[in-house]
């Protein structure tokens, strides 16, 4: 069984510091009205990513904070481990989680999970799998159509069925919302493809290359119109290199010769540098036939510098249009054919839609039957099991009704509506569930209802804040006994002001409220044996413990473990 093993407070509303070691099974916490039991229901809740209020936070502090280590079994571990992943947040080592939550005064906090940096949103998903939480409001949930019908089918076992419904909803979905977006362009596709065949064929005339385009286009565009001082400065550098008298090269054929002279007359090392020296030589009339080369290649005609011209104006034209560079321009022009093909084709691709539709239309119809067809079995059988637990609850003839019919629109939960009845006697007709007034008999529905899920829930940890409320005497023994059943199967934190269902907690912690140093001072603590016994005295009998009183309670406790 998943539990939430300790749950650290502190410096929430009136709690300072609190350290609660929760046990599996059915967990009770009683205690004085506003002594500030609930603060343990709303510390559950921040941790399962709910809604942070800077007023929690308790006066003076600097921030509040939550924390608690939750054993989960394998089964669990495993449906969390995908949301872990997802978020980038390290597995649970042993199966342990770590939750921890800080709330500070200018709205803003920290999530932590297995130490990790979180979002709420993360924490919320946890939550969802982990902790179902029910107070006085919760109850008004009854009412929910979606609530009913996520009783329904976990009672019945529709969600495998109900996703197979959902994955082809969600297909059918999409294929109606391409066909809608196609079929509804109209006058506006026709704009689009003229738009698009005229951008095209500028693009295709143009005949683009990112080779000739791109920079080459801009150098050549720069020899052609500095040509007079290229070729006067090239010529020049030929004249010194070779052609003039007294150039480079004729220099260096002297210094060969009197290098020559220097070998004749006994240097060892005139061998290399005549060597050298003609190498140079070598390198300096290559360079000269390379200036020369080149500028005999510049096209400085006229008709070249025009067309230069015509094409850098052209490139620059299409680059405001469709791209900063060539290779964008290029880009645009290919994605706009295929956007124009799909245009093109429009008539044909809603009919293959047409089709698709159609089809998943037939598949969703035979899903959405099976779906009824389990749920109408489930619904019979989960009304009379309900029915059966509200007659220990106080309500022998209560009857619990529940209709599957017709849904207006579809959705990814299927095609049914469901819809619980009651009647609270015998000879009344049944009335919607919305329309019970007493809110003594919604938490007993209520109740029921949980008690009867609590095998087929696969959240492991339920919490009731005061579902007991408006119900006494035998019928609240009765509610500690279901209480105590569904824990068999589900850990269960129960704030309760009945000595009758804190008598059923297998771990019972009470809370107390006083004041030091002028501060209110909440604490939290543990109890058995003699100390329970007079807590239960004290619900009993209030304040003042007196032996009626504190027998009585030992007979509660005495009746609750032998049952």
């Amino acid at each position: 069984m998943s539990v939430i093993d300790k749950l650290t407070v502190k410096d929430l509303a009136v709690v300072e510091s609190a350290e609660i070691q929760f046990g599996p099974g059915l967990n009770v916490v009683t205690g004085e009205t506003g002594a500030g039991k609930s603060v343990l229901v709303g510390a559950i809740n921040l941790l399962c990513g709910g809604r942070a209020d800077h007023s929690v936070i308790r006066r003076g502090a600097e921030q509040s904070a939550v924390m608690a280590e939750i054993s989960l079994q394998e089964s669990v571990v495993a449906n969390i481990a995908p949301i872990l992943e997802d978020a980038g947040i390290d597995p649970c080592e042993d199966g342990i989680l770590i939750l921890r939550r800080t709330i500070s005064p200018n709205g803003s906090g920290r999530c932590l999970v297995n130490n990790c940096p979180s979002t709420v949103q993360t924490m919320r998903r946890i939550g969802e799998m982990l902790v179902d939480m029910h107070g006085p409001h919760d109850n008004q949930s009854l009412f929910n159509p979606l609530f009913q019908l996520e009783a329904l089918d976990s009672f019945g076992h529709c969600h495998e069925q109900r996703g197979k419904f959902a994955a082809i909803w969600r297909e059918k979905r999409d294929l109606v919302r391409q066909r809608e977006e196609l079929a509804g362009e109209g006058d506006a596709a026709e704009r689009e493809l003229d738009l698009l065949k005229y951008q095209i064929r500028e693009i295709a005339e143009a005949e683009l290359s990112p080779d000739t385009d791109g920079d080459a286009l801009v150098s050549e565009h720069a020899e052609a119109a500095n040509v007079g001082s290229l070729l006067e400065l090239g010529n020049g550098v030929i004249q010194m290199l070779t052609d003039a008298e007294g150039s480079v090269v004729e220099l260096l054929a002297d210094i060969t010769r009197h290098l020559d002279e220097m070998q004749r007359h006994g240097s060892a090392e005139a061998t290399e540098w005549i060597s050298e020296a003609r190498s140079a030589s070598i390198q300096l009339n290559e360079l000269s036939q390379s200036i020369s080369s080149s500028l005999s290649r510049i096209d400085a005609s006229p008709e070249r510098m025009q067309w230069l011209e015509d094409r850098m104006t052209l490139v620059q034209k299409l680059k405001r249009k469709y791209g900063a560079t060539v290779g964008e321009i290029l880009a645009f022009y290919e994605k706009s054919k295929v956007r124009a093909t799909e245009l093109e084709s429009r008539g044909r691709i809603i009919g293959e839609l047409d089709s698709q539709i159609a089809a998943a239309e037939n598949r969703l119809a035979a899903e959405a039957k099976r779906l009824t067809e389990q749920r109408a079995a489930a619904s019979g059988k989960l009304a009379k099991a309900v029915s059966r637990q509200l007659a220990d609850l106080g309500l022998p003839n209560a009857a619990l009704d529940i209709a599957v019919s017709p849904a207006k629109t579809d959705s990814e939960t299927g095609r049914d509506s469901v819809e619980f009845g009651f009647a609270p006697n015998p000879g009344e007709s049944m009335l919607p569930l919305r329309s019970i007034a007493s809110s003594g008999e919604i938490s007993r529905v209520m109740l029921a209802l949980k008690t009867v899920l609590a095998e087929h829930d696969k959240i492991p940890v339920l919490v009731f804040d005061e579902i007991d409320a408006n119900i006494g005497g035998e019928i609240a023994n009765n509610v500690g006994a279901k209480l105590s059943e569904a824990s068999g199967s589900h850990q269960i934190i129960c704030i309760t002001h009945l000595p009758q269902v804190a008598a059923w907690g297998l771990s019972h912690f009470v809370v107390t409220k006083q004041v030091e140093g002028g501060r209110t001072q909440t604490r939290i603590r543990s109890v058995a044996e003699t100390d329970r016994i007079d807590e239960i005295a004290r619900m009993l009998g209030g304040a003042d413990l007196t032996s009626v009183t504190v027998e009585h309670a030992r007979e509660l406790l005495k009746h609750a473990v032998q049952r």
